[in-house]
């Protein structure tokens, strides 16, 4: 069922500039950063391909009071190290999620996914019931092989050897911060209104990635993982996976989204089986670092729904 959206009018804490990054630590494989400890249930936040836990600095801090929040990187991503086993399909980033909350025992827990992030807390949300409360996605990376004029033809062609051989001497030729900047202009709907500390963060995050030894193959084969998770067909297909999850879903998508084209939306919406869509105007690909606050009562108020229901 479809839900309207509801904007909680709960106060948020005000953020004191740009925040940096939170704290974080080695937890077996995975590095996972600790939003603040100021009470509510616990979290976990997923980033994206070719992102990392600290996309989820700002929405953390609006929600800290509301949630704890862990956030993660992935395997390859971030500061985690490489899989043991090498690999990145969906699945197998589904199960290093799933192996965390078990280990952490913070389940049930309110699960945030942005792109494929999206897609790998459906699979967990669709195969572990038990550990998820609600499920927030933003712009999740669903099937979709036809996509519109307005999304970039390119990153589909990276799965190719030669493309990726391509793209790699054209990066070689990019300064750090060239390269930063194509990032956040693809992800951003305006690349001018990313704060100078993020794209300084950015700068630095390329350069620190471009000396671990496996970046390159963890961002390749997660998009190769991701692109044949869109071939699957039948029960354990996305989409039928995604009508399989239980637990109240909010999706949040950027009407300017340049790699999740908004016109799944409906679809997502319809496909779910408890939930509400929030489309923005003039955001991209990470709502959740251009428009944090209302992503963040968004989720408040989908938390408020979810209250009155059992109420009555």
């Amino acid at each position: 069922m479809k839900h309207p959206v509801v904007l909680s009018e709960q106060p948020l804490p005000e953020l004191d500039g740009v925040l940096p990054a939170w704290p974080g630590e080695q937890v077996d494989r995975l590095f996972v950063r600790r939003g603040p400890r100021a009470g509510g249930e616990p979290a976990l936040m997923v980033h994206g391909l070719g992102g990392s836990s600290a996309n989820w600095t700002d929405l953390a801090g609006l929600l800290a009071g509301s949630v704890e929040a862990e956030l993660v990187d992935l395997p390859g991503f971030g500061r985690s190290e490489p899989p043991a086993d090498g690999r990145y399909t969906v699945g197998a980033h589904a199960r290093a999620v799933i192996r965390h909350l078990e280990r952490s025992g913070r389940g049930p827990v309110h699960l945030f996914g942005n792109s494929l992030g999206g897609a790998v807390t459906t699979r967990v949300a669709s195969d572990r019931p038990d550990l998820v409360r609600t499920l927030t996605l933003v712009s999740p990376a669903l099937p979709n092989l036809r996509p519109s004029r307005g999304t970039d033809p390119r990153l589909p062609l990276l799965v190719l050897p030669g493309m990726r051989q391509l793209a790699r001497r054209q990066l070689l030729q990019q300064t750090p911060e060239q390269r930063a900047r194509a990032v956040l202009a693809l992800c951003f709907a305006d690349v001018a209104a990313v704060p100078p500390e993020r794209l300084a963060e950015a700068v630095a995050e390329v350069e620190r990635r471009a000396l671990l030894p496996y970046a390159e193959e963890a961002f390749g084969a997660s998009l190769r993982g991701l692109v044949g998770s869109y071939l699957v067909r039948g029960p354990q297909a996305l989409w039928a996976r995604a009508a399989r999850v239980q637990a109240p879903t909010l999706l949040v998508w950027g009407a300017q989204d340049r790699l999740v084209d908004v016109s799944i939306a409906p679809r997502a919406a319809e496909t779910y089986p408890d939930a509400r869509l929030l489309v923005l105007d003039r955001v991209g690909h990470v709502a959740q670092m251009e428009r944090p606050e209302l992503v963040a009562r968004a989720f408040l108020g989908m938390r408020e729904q979810i209250a009155a229901r059992r109420a009555a």
